[in-house]
């Protein structure tokens, strides 16, 4: 799984990396900062297409109806746990999110909070590297944090969908994203039993589309190389308080020989 995630990068250089053609007005208007602790229900960013219905929102302070080619990228933001459609009050909502933060590639489109988001709301979310907490099986003693990010110092693109729910008076609409987890292979199965989706880029396009068909998604998420470019180091204790924040957070720390299994 995922629980805490890094992002030192801004909005524009996110932009650059990515080729991304347009901005939501939420974009525009919080950015976030660099965070190197970020927890569930946090403002995040997404990359999206423009979905087909004029009338779906684009972001949590846009309602306005909007128009687009589903191979156009947008910058939006959204709260990281994907809150629950059935939730009929905001405290309801927040209190969803924590339970709903990843959702399984094996039954992303089974479960009634994930399934319709799915067919047709998938999006990435940007990421200089995520953390995971030993299990007792790995290589590391339990609930060590260790750090996982890319060898090449590029962006991660977390596999993800997102869902609009709206206040019950229909004033303001919340977007809201989950992370797609699957089994972890290698190294990371070294420290956790599951790792985030991780796409080939060339079907990026093709996951972001909306029109693209069920059967076909469900292929994509099938990825034969899902650890390419991975690299990992353990860290300190420190990221376990939300509390705590700033680049020391990845750095890589040595354990002595009593600290590792083998």
């Amino acid at each position: 799984m995922c629980g805490r995630y890094a992002l030192s990068t801004d909005s524009d250089g996110i932009i650059s990396e990515l080729k991304i053609e347009n901005v939501s007005e939420s974009a525009l208007s919080s950015e976030l900062k660099a965070d190197w602790n970020i927890a569930p229900t946090k403002e995040i960013y997404i990359i999206k297409s423009f979905l087909k219905n004029k009338n779906t929102p684009r972001s949590s302070n846009d309602r306005s109806e909007i128009t687009g080619s589903a191979d156009e990228r947008i910058l939006d933001t959204a709260s990281w746990g994907m809150i629950a459609p059935w939730s009929k009050n905001y405290l309801e909502a927040n209190r969803s999110q924590s339970m709903a933060i990843n959702a399984r590639s094996e039954s992303v489109h089974q479960k009634p909070t994930f399934r319709n988001a799915f067919r047709s709301q998938r999006c990435l979310i940007p990421a200089s590297g995520y953390y995971e907490w030993a299990t007792e099986l790995g290589k590391y003693p339990a609930k060590q944090p260790v750090y996982i990010s890319s060898r090449s110092a590029r962006l991660l693109l977390f596999a993800g969908i997102y869902s609009y729910w709206f206040l019950p008076d229909g004033s303001r609409a919340i977007q809201s994203a989950s992370i797609i987890t699957r089994d972890a292979v290698a190294d990371l199965a070294e420290v956790h039993n599951r790792m985030p989706l991780f796409l080939p880029e060339d079907q990026f396009n093709r996951w972001l589309d909306p029109d693209t068909p069920s059967q076909e998604v469900e292929k994509i998420i099938q990825v034969s190389d899902p650890d390419f470019d991975l690299q990992l180091w353990p860290v300190s204790s420190s990221v376990n308080s939300t509390k705590n924040n700033g680049i020391k957070l990845i750095r890589p720390i040595e354990l002595g020989e009593s600290q590792t299994l083998f």
